[in-house]
Order: structure tokens, then C-alpha cells, then sequence
């Protein structure tokens, strides 16, 4: 049995007291946590022995959203200064020209960028398949660098000849669609506690699958006990096309076919009414909050604190690597926290008195606070997914933490409040990222793959692939 301690480090357990412990530690056995608490009452001795004194140590973040395929596309020119739509029809082909071996690169590359930023378990949206690419490629990667993965096998099938936003030969016909994800889950799928790999279904949006596919998926999902997931109420364009074709809003649309449920979970979901967010709160159905993008395409503020008051379950996603251009999960919870104190601002007080400015003291309820962020992007995070095994440090958890280096340059005069440092603060590098029990980030770096060979081969396949959309 692998055994490994951590001592001497502040630890945020998210455990249900919230503990925040100082010159803690824990100690994990096969990659299951089995204590947490003061180093003097840990064991002396382990296998893997992590002297973290001056660090912060936190549960493993967990990404909600992502294609990482995307980081094959970063900073498009022709994409730079575009809305949803047209960044997507900027991109469709440029992505679809793809190979096996640039998919395994971009993977290698996002991963272990959100491995740096203390992710340990990523969602990958994956959607775009008709180039000879397939979503076992990601998994491979993923499994080289060693993150806990759980990735979709996205489609589109709705092609501009039949209304939808994506070029004809972009889409996939939807028998293989239905074919392969059949395939997909009976071959990785696996639902057991400390699991490194799961499968979603997840048509890619309402702008470019038949609602015959989104129903079908769904069947197949629940069949076989694996989750869905989808883009939803990202930007205006999505509600105008859903009220023109379908005669329904966004989330009406779902509901009608069954996708309006606590094995659901939606990206973006900004342009929501409060009767729509009680909705996701009554059935369970969960939002990733994915701030970076949502900015960059000016898609809108998704209603965060909103969410939050009304009991929806809330992740994180740092969304595909050309609507962020980066795979950093801690600066995205930080701008997550930026971005609803924004929103506040935006927002009147409600009551009459609209004229009452944001810093009346009977509002301060609505301020997010580092620790909220900090949380939703653990435990939140791990809702989506339906596990319970990740997004905390406690007994019977699964070891996955990451540290930060305390007397980091960034961090400097705002030790005051160390926990809330995280987010306050610049973003800082992971010192160590451990997922089940296993180094794959120490001193800064990646330790589990040789970067820079793969770092080079990524930017010739980026190249290419840039010529496509030039």
C-alpha cells in the first residue's frame, strides 16, 4: 500500500465545519485520505513524505467546463473582437482540421496548465469528431499527465443547410452519434468511488443538435447512470434562436425534452429569469459559472449570487482555451469573485428606494466572499459531477490538494487573511498538485510528462491549423 503525509501547512479541509487548520497536515493510504488534522497526530512516517511549513494546502479545484482542443486555436485574429456566433463560425472549420495528434497535444497542454493552477479533476466538452479524432485520444492524455477526468462525447448535428449554426461538414449524422456514445461509456465509463475516469453525454447547444438528439442522449444516459451536459442561456442570439424554431425559451426547451433534471448540468446559464433559477433549484439541474469567456465574447454576468441564495448547484469552469485563452482554475475563481462584486454594483437594491448605493450596510449579505468562490469551486465543482469523493480533505475523501507557496512574491503583505490571500491576491503557480495520492506538480512543475517537447510539437500542430482560419 502507497502511503503519503503532508505536515506542517495551513490546510482549508471544506470538510462540513469549514475547517481551517494551522500546522496540519494529512495522511492518505492507496490515494484515500484516512486523517486530517495537527501533524503531531498524524503518523511520523509515509511513503511520500510532504514538508509543506509556510504553504497553504487546498482540495484539488474541479473544472466544470472546458474544450480543451481549444488551446490549439488561442488568440484566432480572425475571432479576436467577436460575439458568440460569429467567434463559432470564425472557428468550426479551424477545428475540424484537427488530428489525433494535435488532439493528444491540446489535451497534454490544458491539462497540465490547470494542473499548475491546482485543478485536479477536469470536465472536457468535447464536440467536433468528424476528422478522424475520437475522445479516447483525450483520455490517453489526461491519463498521461495524471488528472482525474471526466470528458463528453459532445456532438453537433444540426447543419446551416437545416437551420442550425454549424457548417454542413462540421456535423455528425446523429446514428453514430448515439453508436459511439454507446461505445465510449461501455468502454471507460466508471462510476466507483476514486474513479480517474467518467463519461457524459453532451450535445453540443440548442443552436446545433435536432431536439431528436438531445432526447435520444438523454435515454442513453440514464441507462446507463452517466450525466448530461449542455451549453445553455449563454448569449441573447441562443434565446432569439430557441424562441423562432422551438416557440420557447431557453430552459422551457430543455424542460420539454426531460433535460431539466438533477443529472444536468448547463454552461454559462447567464440569461436566466428568477422563475428559471427556481427551476434549477426545484429539480436539481446545476450551472458552471465560466466568467473568463463570458466576458471575453461580452456573452453577459451570469447570476452567480442569485444562484447561490437560491440553493442551485454551482461549479466552475474555465471554458475552451480560445474564449479564455488560458486554463488557469484558480484565476478564474478568482475573477468569478470580481466579476458577482461587479454585478452587485450593476444591480439597483431591491425595495423602492432605488437610489440606496451598494454600500448600504443592509446588502452586505450579497457580497461573494473568497471563501464562497473557493467553495464552489470544490465542492461546487464536484456536484456537477455527482461525486461525492472529490472537493474536500476528510477522512474517506479522495487525496486530491494542491499547495501554494505562502512566501510567494504575490502574496506578500497580505498574509492578514491567508485563506482569502488565495483569491484576493495575483493568481499564484502550484507548488504541488497531488490527485489520488500522486505528485504530478512539485516545485512548479509538471512531473509526470516532459513539457517541452510536447509544448513544441502542440505549436507546429496550432500553426497549421491557424492556416485554416487565416
Amino acid at each position: 500500500m502507497a502511503t503519503l503525509l503532508v505536515k506542517n501547512a495551513l490546510v482549508v479541509t471544506m470538510d462540513p465545519q469549514r475547517r481551517e487548520l494551522k500546522d496540519a497536515g494529512l495522511y492518505a493510504v492507496d490515494g484515500v485520505i484516512q486523517a486530517v488534522g495537527p501533524s503531531n497526530t498524524l503518523p511520523a512516517t509515509a511513503d511520500t513524505v510532504l514538508d509543506l511549513k509556510d504553504h497553504i494546502v487546498l482540495p484539488g479545484l474541479v473544472n466544470g467546463h472546458h474544450h480543451l482542443d481549444q488551446t490549439l486555436t488561442r488568440n484566432l485574429p480572425s475571432a479576436q473582437n467577436n460575439n458568440l456566433f460569429r467567434w463559432l463560425q470564425a472557428h468550426y472549420r479551424v477545428w475540424a482540421a484537427r488530428t489525433p495528434e494535435a488532439s493528444r497535444t491540446s489535451t497534454l497542454v490544458g491539462c497540465a496548465e490547470l494542473a499548475l493552477s491546482g485543478c485536479t479533476t477536469v470536465f472536457d466538452h468535447a464536440y467536433v469528431f468528424k476528422n478522424g479524432c475520437k475522445v479516447d485520444d483525450q483520455i490517453a492524455a489526461a491519463a498521461e499527465i495524471g488528472v482525474r477526468f471526466a470528458v463528453s462525447r459532445g456532438s453537433m448535428s444540426l447543419g446551416q443547410s437545416k437551420g442550425g449554426l454549424p457548417p454542413d461538414d462540421c456535423v455528425e449524422d446523429e446514428d453514430d452519434i448515439l453508436q459511439d456514445s454507446e461505445r465510449v461509456i461501455a468502454r471507460y465509463h466508471d462510476a466507483r468511488p476514486g474513479s480517474m475516469t467518467q463519461m457524459v453525454l453532451a450535445p453540443c447547444s440548442p443552436f446545433s443538435v435536432t431536439p431528436e438528439l438531445m432526447r435520444e442522449s438523454a435515454i442513453i444516459a440514464r441507462r446507463h447512470g452517466v450525466r448530461l451536459h449542455t451549453h445553455l442561456c449563454e448569449t441573447l442570439d441562443e434565446e432569439r434562436f430557441t424562441l423562432q424554431r422551438f416557440g420557447k425559451r431557453p430552459v422551457d426547451y430543455m424542460a420539454s425534452l426531460d433535460w431539466l433534471a438533477d443529472d444536468v448540468w448547463y454552461a454559462h446559464a447567464i440569461h436566466v429569469n428568477d422563475a428559471e433559477i427556481a427551476a434549477f433549484a426545484r429539480t436539481g439541474a446545476g450551472a458552471c459559472h465560466c466568467p473568463c469567456s463570458n466576458m471575453r465574447l461580452a456573452s453577459g454576468i451570469a447570476p452567480l449570487w442569485k444562484y447561490r441564495r437560491a440553493g442551485v448547484r454551482v461549479g466552475l469552469g474555465v471554458d475552451g482555451s480560445a474564449s479564455n485563452d488560458g486554463s488557469n482554475m484558480l484565476g478564474e475563481a478568482r475573477q468569478a469573485m470580481l466579476l458577482a462584486r461587479l454585478k452587485m454594483g450593476l444591480r439597483p437594491p431591491e425595495g423602492p428606494d432605488t437610489d440606496v448605493p451598494t454600500s448600504d450596510p443592509s446588502r452586505d449579505n450579497e457580497w461573494m466572499t473568497a471563501r464562497e468562490v473557493l467553495e464552489i469551486a470544490t465542492l461546487g465543482g464536484a456536484s456537477l459531477l455527482g461525486r461525492t469523493d472529490i472537493g474536500a480533505l476528510a477522512s474517506g475523501m479522495m487525496c486530491d490538494f494542491f499547495a501554494l507557496d505562502l512566501n510567494a512574491l504575490g502574496f506578500a503583505g497580505g498574509l492578514s487573511d491567508p485563506v482569502a490571500a488565495t483569491l484576493f491576491c495575483a493568481p499564484q503557480t502550484a507548488r504541488v498538485t497531488v490527485v489520488g495520492g500522486r505528485v504530478i506538480v512539485k516545485d512548479g512543475r509538471i512531473v509526470t510528462v516532459d513539457m517541452e517537447p510536447v509544448i513544441a510539437e502542440h505549436n507546429r500542430h496550432a500553426a497549421r491549423m491557424a492556416e485554416v482560419g487565416a
